[in-house]
């Protein structure tokens, strides 16, 4: 990838399951005939909302082969790769490699926090393993090891393949701006997360696109169009129209993402292995399925939702 081709609406493709929590191939193929036809600029398979840590490694592998090859020859691909360590990420790094990914994005050691040795030491090792550009991603959370824009300026210019940055931590657009500003040249460019939820303040800091949850593709993809064609004030309408299905995706999680991609007809259960969160009740969906109205026209007709 290059500064040309990391640019835009990058989204999260979410791993569906049937009703008995296995892998749904099909589905996975639906997510992504949807996502391709939304006009996404790039894929990312098995990140936080794969609910890849949640994947056993066999699946995880056959998760990344459905969408890079899917996405072969009509956006770029990328694969997470996260692990609590770094021969684990290595060997999933290489897996990639293999299947011709674009690119391999990786949070810092995951599971536990981690000292910044801990971390460079890690990421040294990924980069080395694999000649594919790695996207460093920064979160900030329960077990994460947040880094600062000092720290991901040093290693975009330490590493040679790390050019890119997903930053998602705490008060991300400044924290964009920080890293644009510490990085240099060889910052390729840094992606905004938290659902875009943050999206047109992190515009003003220089960020080159967002990686959210591919459950509204399509309305992203409009908003991203608007920005392109400089059209602010139809940015900021579908924006704010957006907002609150992106507030009730922060209260639900997983389960709001699955349970809007079953409405659009997409995937056909709304099964999550992600602990910790609600399933939406039927005033839950029935709140979702009225922010969707306000969206309708944003969507592509062949998927809107369905009460």
């Amino acid at each position: 990838m290059d500064r040309s081709s990391f640019r835009g609406i990058f989204v999260i493709v979410t791993t569906p399951f049937t009703e008995d929590f296995g892998l749904d191939e099909p589905a996975l193929e639906r997510t992504m005939e949807f996502c391709l036809a939304a006009g996404v600029h790039g894929v990312v398979a098995n990140a936080l909302a794969s609910e890849g840590g949640y994947l056993n490694e066999a699946e995880r592998r056959r998760a990344a082969e459905i969408v890079v090859g899917a996405a072969r020859g009509r956006v770029p691909a990328i694969v997470a790769v996260s692990a609590p360590h770094y021969r684990i990420a290595a060997d999933y790094a290489r897996h990639a490699e293999r299947i011709g990914a674009d690119a391999i994005m990786a949070l810092p050691p995951i599971l536990h926090p981690s000292t910044v040795a801990d971390i460079k030491s890690y990421y040294r090792a990924l980069s080395a393993a694999t000649s594919l550009p790695l996207v460093l991603q920064n979160v900030s959370g329960q077990g994460a090891s947040s880094m600062s824009a000092a720290l991901l300026a040093e290693l975009v210019n330490e590493l040679p393949n790390a050019g890119f940055v997903k930053e998602e931590s705490g008060y991300p657009a400044q924290t964009v701006g920080e890293i644009i500003q510490l990085a240099g040249a060889r910052l390729e460019g840094v992606m905004g997360g938290r659902a875009g939820k943050t999206f047109m303040e992190e515009l003003r800091h220089g960020v080159s696109g967002t990686m959210p949850a591919c459950e509204i593709a399509d309305v992203h993809v409009a908003l991203w169009n608007a920005i392109e064609a400089g059209d602010n004030k139809r940015a900021r309408h579908i924006f704010q129209r957006l907002l609150p299905l992106l507030d009730l995706e922060a209260s639900y999680g997983m389960p709001l993402m699955k349970e809007v991609l079953k409405m659009r007809g997409v995937i056909g259960s709304a099964a999550v292995r992600q602990s910790g969160y609600r399933p939406l009740d039927g005033h839950a969906r029935a709140e979702a399925a009225a922010i969707m109205d306000d969206l309708t026209e944003f969507m592509l007709p062949a998927y809107t939702h369905r009460r």
